[in-house]
């Protein structure tokens, strides 16, 4: 876009995506960036099936990732840092005539951040309307379908999956390599952060796990990171068309 394009889409009330992600450890197999990957290509396919009524913004390429500083390559933000960024690319946009925001966060670090934003908006902004969305919590059933260790997530089955169909060249898969998968696996703390949802205890990712990976990425397949991508763009796709723009 250049500045005049822009201004046009600002007036037309689209929907302004930024995808969010992070550079840290994703075990020995994937790429630092692998959460900024796959938030901006599910932003691209949400976007190519709403031509006209949504604009990609600025990506936010590190995250929060406190969690995984013992492995090498892991950059981080604190979570005061990545919301005064993600503040400061909305108030710009809003100076030029956008109201409606979605984050697209590949990293579930940035989470808590998020919601804080929201919530200052409400105060700063009241003529805002700021939203966030995970990607592979929004495809419970795509996951399920893969039937993952019992323990997983981090750099397991999904993730692994994901990459394989949306960036296989940034998956080297001589050094797939499982994780922790079962609990027996964990420590007693550690054990009580996975077993409990809630309430939310956070721990280090080198106490869960020796090489950062929670489950066995060796199992997934391109076809499943297909299926959860297709998931993840449809309900966000559908978010998008509900979403009234006064």
């Amino acid at each position: 876009m250049t500045t005049v394009e822009a201004a046009g889409a600002a007036a037309r009330g689209t929907v302004v995506l930024i995808p969010a992600g992070a550079l840290e450890q994703h075990g020995p197999a994937m790429a630092l960036g692998t959460d900024l990957v796959r938030a901006e290509a599910v932003v691209a396919e949400v976007a190519t099936n709403l031509p006209g009524r949504v604009v990609v913004g600025p990506s936010i390429p590190v995250g929060v990732s406190p969690h995984h500083l013992r492995f090498p390559g892991t950059v981080t933000l604190t979570t005061g840092t990545f919301a005064a960024l993600v503040r400061e690319y909305v108030t710009s946009l809003h100076r030029h005539g956008w109201t409606r925001f979605l984050v697209v966060t590949g990293h579930g670090g940035n989470n808590a951040a998020l919601t804080t934003v929201a919530q200052d908006l409400l105060v700063s902004h009241p003529d805002v309307q700021f939203a966030w969305s995970p990607l592979t919590a929004l495809a419970g059933d795509a996951v399920a379908a893969l039937r993952p260790s019992a323990v997983h997530g981090h750099s397991g089955e999904a993730e692994t999956a994901q990459m394989l169909y949306l960036a296989p060249h940034l998956v080297h898969t001589d050094r797939l390599e499982p994780g922790t998968t079962t609990p027996d696996q964990l420590d007693d703390v550690s054990r009580v952060a996975r077993h409990h949802a809630q309430p939310t205890l956070t721990l280090p990712y080198d106490r869960l796990s020796p090489n950062g990976v929670l489950g066995d990425p060796r199992r997934a397949t391109a076809d499943d990171g297909a299926a959860i991508v297709k998931a993840v763009v449809g309900r966000i796709t559908a978010f998008l068309e509900d979403w009234p723009a006064s």
